[in-house]
């Protein structure tokens, strides 16, 4: 089991940034991978990053690339989004997930997720 309490969210004029956190209890977290989702109001859940289980391999959605960047501390049980050039498009509530499985497509847990707002 894996508990994921999400921080870092808040409201950024467009072109700035912000640098999300994810906490993430238990002993095994370096046997997960990570993600993050966002849902945006009246829009269905999207993944926008996730990385493997050691760091190594990183992959993105189309709109974020080159913008947005997965990191992760095992050490520290924590994963984060570094979220650079917002757009008012990334306003979204973002979740942090995990899943044993890298290529899963929903995640087995699942954090309850920090709003993000870029006003233009």
């Amino acid at each position: 089991q894996v508990q994921l309490v999400e921080s870092g969210g808040g409201s950024v004029q467009a072109g700035g940034s912000l640098r999300l956190s994810c906490a993430a209890s238990g002993r095994t977290f370096s046997s997960y991978s990570m993600f993050w989702f966002r849902q945006a109001p009246g829009k269905e859940r999207e993944s926008v990053a996730r990385i493997s289980r050691s760091g190594g391999t990183t992959s993105y959605a189309d709109s974020v690339k080159g913008r947005f960047t997965i990191s992760r501390e095992n050490a520290k049980n924590m994963v984060y989004l570094q979220m650079n050039s917002l757009k008012p498009e990334d306003t979204a509530v973002y979740y942090c997930a995990a899943d044993l499985e890298f290529s899963v497509g929903v995640p087995k847990y699942w954090g309850q997720g920090t709003q993000v707002t870029v006003s233009s």
